[in-house]
């Protein structure tokens, strides 16, 4: 096991058994314990298909960093700075690992959960392990070539969760929107036409969530964290 894993893994409430995916929907079981947390989730855009972190990242307030990215930043911050820990850090953890797969789905509830159970039904027989295997299948295979751009991120102090932003921002008028009427019910063919996207989004989400845990649990955080 990696010093990343073993480091996530000692985190891990006791009730996910030492897997990180059965956290995957505690950031959303938990908002009414949290419902500060609910401006986190996602980013509000005005629909230029573009992310810009002083003008988009903040909540219905106007209070500023609360977006789905101002999420990925804190609690990376908190997990790294584990030697004075200002938030639990496996509530820390577990918005973070959240939050990375919100920030991949421009469509928050149309395209992180009903196409994805739809596919899980039609496809994968509601196994998720099944439709796990098959991204990961694609991640080392037919994606393999793209995967080091995936992580890559030259931020030494935060995470690159503006670039994830802007890539969802452009998704939501290149593939998501495109074609669709307001009011108008989302049929077979939108499904098929944005299920390879959706499987490659949560793919992108996964590397980079890895990437991001290493970064601060891995050798090179030894300095930071002593």
């Amino acid at each position: 096991m990696s010093e990343a894993s073993a480091a996530v893994t000692s985190l891990l409430p006791g009730w996910a058994r030492g897997e990180l995916a059965a956290t995957c929907s505690w950031a959303d079981d938990e908002r009414r314990r949290y419902p500060w947390s609910g401006a986190l989730h996602f980013a509000d855009t005005p629909g230029d298909c573009q992310f810009f972190y002083g003008r988009d990242c903040h909540n219905m307030k106007g209070e500023k960093d609360m977006c789905v990215v101002g999420g990925i930043n804190n609690y990376t911050a908190a997990l790294t700075n584990s030697s004075a820990p200002l938030v639990d850090p496996t509530i820390s953890l577990m918005f973070l690992a959240h939050f990375v797969g919100d920030v991949h789905q421009p469509l928050h509830r149309v395209w992180d959960l009903d196409i994805i159970e739809k596919a899980m039904k039609d496809f994968y027989n509601d196994d998720l392990s099944i439709m796990t295997h098959v991204i990961m299948q694609n991640i080392t295979e037919a994606w393999s070539e793209e995967e080091r751009e995936w992580e890559a991120c030259s931020s030494r102090t935060k995470t690159c969760a503006d670039k994830y932003a802007m890539e969802s921002a452009q998704l939501a008028c290149d593939v998501a929107y495109a074609g669709v009427e307001q009011g108008s019910i989302l049929g077979d063919d939108y499904f098929f036409s944005t299920l390879p996207v959706v499987q490659k989004r949560i793919a992108q989400g996964g590397v980079r969530l890895a990437a991001i845990l290493n970064k601060i649990f891995g050798e090179s955080s030894k300095p930071h964290s002593s």
